[in-house]
């Protein structure tokens, strides 16, 4: 097994095999990190989450996921996939002030679609290029 013999080697590597943010959207997407210091800069005191959604495919629901959103949480990254199934997928980063990030948990339990917190994700790192 290809795994077996990456274990074997010297070769550094993530098992990426159940990785859904992976699978399902890094490979389409392109970019890179924030500008050095923009997070931080003049106190605002901003994180960058990143959550993955599936949420039913009809008409409406992802202006649903939008229209809910606070208006001033900044969309960094934005990425939405569907292939004519049943269920549509986002992956999201916001920046928004630690200081409200309750309003962001009140949000993505409000909504009521699945969701999964990928902030910490290690190809999400890796395509950002931040060390791990």
């Amino acid at each position: 097994m290809l795994i077996e013999e990456f274990n074997k080697s010297k070769y550094k590597y993530i098992d990426i095999s159940n990785d859904e943010l992976s699978k399902n959207h890094l490979r389409h997407m392109v970019g890179g990190r924030l500008p050095s210091g923009f997070t931080n800069s003049n106190n605002n005191n901003l994180i960058e989450i990143l959550y993955r959604f599936e949420f039913p495919e009809r008409p409406g629901a992802l202006m649903k996921f939008l229209k809910s959103m606070k208006p001033d949480w900044s969309i960094s990254v934005f990425h939405y996939r569907n292939h004519g199934a049943d269920v549509g997928r986002i992956v999201i980063g916001v920046l928004i002030n630690q200081n409200y990030i309750e309003d962001w948990y009140k949000f993505v339990n409000d909504l009521g679609y699945k969701y999964w917190d990928e902030s910490n994700n290690k190809t999400y790192k890796l395509f950002l290029g931040a060390s791990n």
